[in-house]
């Protein structure tokens, strides 16, 4: 896992300050960014009856948006890289609320998929990854912490919007919603003027300081061109510094990461079933007799449920014991997620649709809280927007197709524990699979360290055993040296003995 250390940043986090200000700015953006594609299900029936399609039709809008905030990641994060936070989450801001307000006008089903779906999910994409990379880099000690509370925004904002919704579809229609909500969501502009970047302290150029004191520059560092009998050397480079440019925008690195790819396999199946239960709860609820206000106040009980869960999980992940474990407490969330939904259908009456939304909420909000976390516990703060960018957009596959094929289902079989079945199985398959792999991960991990405590204790005494011969060698010279020293001497006195001898005679 990556270290503790905030010296990959260029400057450590402060881990508070400006960064609560940050924070509530994150708040705000995550939190529509996550809760407006699951609020707008409130609008479902009435698009539906508008336009005259079907349920899995009509479930491709909040597919799409979903699909569209998560492929747009990459995007995201190479302005993120490139301009910082603060102008993508205003640009996001005002694309969303511009998006809402066009579809107010919309004529067709397709028009909503565009303005909607696409423009709206490609704003949300705009809130969502630069808030979470911002945190990173104003927090380090208590950041668990700080995602868990950022994280928290989406079933905040979710429990607000799911009976204001209902009130504005009551008195104002969809449209009229749509209309209100683009100007609600221009809050988002607001939320992206608080994140203020970190000034990072300059350090001094390594070439221009090596030059500064007369240091010859090393060979093929460019100050003097290459001899065309190496071509071969000098297209490697030339790769090198493709690889390089390209590093500058988004970092692939990541994907030689071993913990990265197990992330990556188990998140690409969990979530075909991750968002349509949420979708789908209360179009379920009004399908088992529940009046419209009830199934909309099932979105608000699953919403303050997942409200406490992630600030909660945060605190509990930011503990001694489960930190440096933190990959199997997200793998238990994951598996609980489908424990909760084959379940359902086995609830009665709204009663049992309630438990089903306290519990339901507590494993959503576990895993939302841990998601990102132990994604920067893995590639570390320098990499984690490039590896956000790029989860997202491969991420946004399986999240385009799980709520239109979940509507489908229900479509065949006109009942939903179909549906929530399946869901069931698409979350705990993968819980298991990410429990296994990252147990087998950890023994690597603790190997590989073993390795390395062993080969640097080795290297001292390697060190001292190669010393000690020179050592010897040396002291050898030096005793023959002052043996010669005394014979010159020894034989120059004899010299001066006869010689004095003879003068006498």
């Amino acid at each position: 896992m990556a270290p503790v250390t905030g010296t990959s940043l260029g400057s450590p986090p402060p881990d508070g300050g400006w960064g609560w200000a940050v924070l509530l700015a994150a708040f705000i953006s995550i939190g529509f960014s996550y809760a407006l594609p699951k609020s707008l299900t409130i609008y479902f029936k009435d698009i539906r009856e508008y336009f005259s399609v079907s349920y899995s039709e009509i479930a491709w809008m909040s597919s799409i948006m979903l699909a569209a905030m998560y492929a747009g990641g990459p995007v995201s994060s190479i302005l993120v890289n490139r301009y910082g936070s603060r102008p993508v989450v205003m640009v996001g801001g005002l694309m969303v609320g511009i998006a809402m307000t066009t579809a107010s006008f919309s004529r067709s089903i397709m028009h909503l998929y565009l303005c909607v779906g696409v423009i709206g999910g490609f704003g949300l994409a705009f809130n969502l990854q630069p808030s979470l990379a911002i945190i990173g880099k104003y927090f380090l000690i208590k950041r668990p912490m700080a995602n868990g509370l950022a994280m928290a925004g989406s079933p905040v904002f979710l429990s607000a919007l799911a009976p204001l919704n209902q009130f504005l579809s009551d008195h104002f229609g969809w449209r009229g919603s749509f209309l209100i909500l683009g100007a609600l969501l221009l809050n988002c502009c607001v939320a992206g003027a608080l994140m203020r970047p970190i000034r990072a302290k300059k350090k001094p150029s390594t070439t221009s300081s090596a030059i500064s004191e007369g240091a010859t520059p090393e060979k093929g560092s460019g100050d003097s061109p290459p001899s065309s009998s190496l071509r071969g050397e000098h297209i490697e480079p030339q790769k090198r510094a493709c690889a390089d440019e390209m590093s500058s925008f988004i970092d692939l690195s990541v994907f030689k990461h071993r913990g990265f790819l197990i992330y990556l396999v188990g998140n690409v199946f969990m979530f075909f079933g991750f968002f349509a239960p949420v979708v789908f709860l209360a179009p379920y609820a009004k399908h088992r007799g529940t009046d419209e206000y009830p199934a909309a106040l099932l979105l608000s009980i699953f919403a303050l449920a997942d409200m406490f869960a992630r600030p909660g999980t945060g605190l509990i992940a930011n503990t001694k014991w489960i930190r440096p474990r933190i990959q199997y407490l997200f793998s238990f969330a994951v598996a609980s997620n489908g424990v909760c939904h084959l379940l359902c259908p086995l609830s009665t009456g709204y009663a049992g649709l309630v438990v089903y939304a306290v519990f339901f909420g507590v494993a959503f909000g576990m895993v939302c809280s841990l998601m990102f976390e132990v994604l920067n516990d893995l590639v570390g703060a320098r990499r984690f927007s490039s590896a956000v960018g790029l989860v997202t957009i491969i991420e946004c596959g399986p999240i385009l197709l799980g709520p239109p094929i979940s509507g489908t289902l229900v479509d065949m079989f006109m009942d939903y524990k179909y549906m929530y079945y399946a869901c069931g199985f698409m979350m705990l398959l993968p819980g298991i699979f990410l429990f296994i792999m990252n147990y087998f991960n950890y023994q690597r991990l603790d190997q590989e360290e073993k390795l390395r405590q062993s080969q640097a204790e080795a290297e001292p005494k390697q060190g001292q055993a190669e010393a000690e011969p020179r050592q010897t060698k040396a002291e050898a010279e030096d005793m023959g040296a002052v043996d010669m020293g005394v014979i010159k001497r020894s034989v120059a006195e004899d010299v001066e003995g006869e010689s004095e001898m003879s003068q006498e005679v």
